[in-house]
């Protein structure tokens, strides 16, 4: 019966080993829930912006000052969601909040006043923008550690992919249906999509079913109950290096959200037509993918404030070189040095988290530097807007962000990473 009992044991122990590693299958939701925040992001709601204003006869200037106080009010949702994400687990978390997303997109597309949509657009940022991309970033972080990088450029080339595949899908679907009809086809999706697939597949981590992190080998049977340390948020944010990953991502998202926006009207500063500017975007993409990759392989081989600075020198070029273009042979490689360094500075984002502070508070460290990369979007388009105003001119903003930028990168070559503790890399039990 022993021997029996054992070789049941031991082909047991094979078979475990030859399942795939549950913590793909949440990359996967994760990436999918990622590309759900699309109904709040800028460029998702940019897909919708000239008929809604049409719409509802709302002014330009208007609108743009509902968006940065719809955007600054829902960075506040990153930080609450973290905690809630710690102590519920992605499944119940993010099943309410892709629920909850979706109801309020279904809500927007039948608002007929200014202040409805007020609310309706803060909550998709909170909701969407900010909590439900803390809760996709750190389920990736709850299944891996030593494979981390690996996993963050997968998951980066998944979502990008899927943004790929929606932004052209709901653009179709508003010269179709008008706004309203595409906007509740994406908050049905949500609903109907997202949400039960959130609760039929959302596991809180792998110690939940009895898997080792990574996927690496089996859990003995009598080995000792494990579960996820790490820092706590008090201890994250007192490091250097937690502020420089934050803003280091805050830049970035300061840059790319003011570009974003007013992109085709910097390229026509610069002689340029619409046609150029749409060949920007399908170039940036491209190269963001290629920084995806090469961010997931460099990360493994190179100090991760290494690689920080040299995704931020590259955006520092980038932005000192856009005032002086004059060729498309120029435009394009701007185009290709702002999609690598975004690449780059991607996964960096979401891999520094739970390698550097664990998985214990991971959603609480994760929602406070999210936070910060909202607060910057917001506010990046309207630095550009008043630079233009002022001076007739994106340069000056331009040469002042590169500066920025390229400070924050030499200190990144200086700044080590927190020293291995016993709260950031041992078990609970010793």
């Amino acid at each position: 019966m022993i021997g029996v009992r054992s070789r049941k044991s031991h082909f047991g122990m094979i078979r475990d080993r030859s399942r795939t590693y549950y913590g793909w299958v949440m990359l996967g939701l994760a990436a999918a829930a990622m590309v759900g925040t699309l109904p709040g992001r800028t460029q998702g709601l940019g897909l919708i912006t000239e008929p809604l204003l049409a719409d509802l006869r709302i002014s330009r200037v208007d609108y743009a000052q509902l968006n940065l106080w719809a955007t600054l009010i829902g960075s506040g949702f990153a930080i609450g969601i973290g905690r809630i994400l710690d102590r519920l687990g992605a499944r119940v978390v993010l099943t309410t909040i892709a629920l909850a997303l979706g109801i309020v997109v279904v809500a927007m597309a039948h608002v007929t006043t200014f202040w409805a949509l007020a609310i309706a657009v803060t909550l998709t940022r909170g909701l969407g923008q900010s909590a439900l991309s803390v809760i996709s970033i750190a389920m990736v972080g709850h299944w891996f550690v030593r494979k981390i990088d690996l996993a963050m450029a997968i998951y980066s080339i998944v979502l990008s992919i899927g943004f790929m595949i929606a932004f052209p899908v709901v653009g179709g679907l508003v010269q179709f249906w008008g706004w309203r009809g595409a906007w509740l086809v994406v908050g049905l999706a949500l609903v109907l999509g997202l949400a039960p697939a959130s609760w039929l597949l959302g596991r809180r981590g792998p110690e939940e079913m009895g898997l080792a992190i990574d996927g690496e080998r089996s859990p003995q049977p009598d080995a000792p109950a494990m579960e996820p340390s790490g820092y706590t948020w008090q201890q994250a944010i007192a490091t250097p290096a937690f502020w420089l990953f934050a803003l280091g991502a805050a830049l970035y998202g300061l840059v790319a959200s003011g570009i974003g926006l007013f992109n085709e009207s910097i390229l026509s500063e610069r002689g340029f037509g619409a046609d150029v500017y749409y060949q920007t975007l399908i170039v940036t993409a491209m190269t963001g993918l290629a920084g995806n990759f090469g961010g997931g392989w460099l990360a493994r081989r190179m100090p991760l404030p290494w690689l920080l600075a040299l995704s931020l020198f590259v955006l520092a070029a980038g932005l000192t070189a856009l005032p002086l273009v004059t060729t498309i042979t120029q435009v394009m490689a701007w185009a290709m040095a702002m999609g690598l360094g975004g690449g780059l500075v991607m996964v960096l984002f979401f891999s520094v988290w739970p390698r550097v502070y664990g998985r214990k508070h991971l959603g609480l460290i994760q929602g406070a530097a999210q936070a910060m990369t909202v607060l910057a979007s917001a506010v990046g388009p309207l630095l550009l807007a008043w630079c233009v105003e002022w001076t007739g001119s994106y340069a000056s903003m331009f040469y002042l962000l590169a500066g920025i930028i390229g400070i924050t990168a030499t200190v990144a070559v200086i700044t080590p990473l927190p020293a291995a503790s016993s709260y950031s890399v041992t078990s609970a039990s010793t």
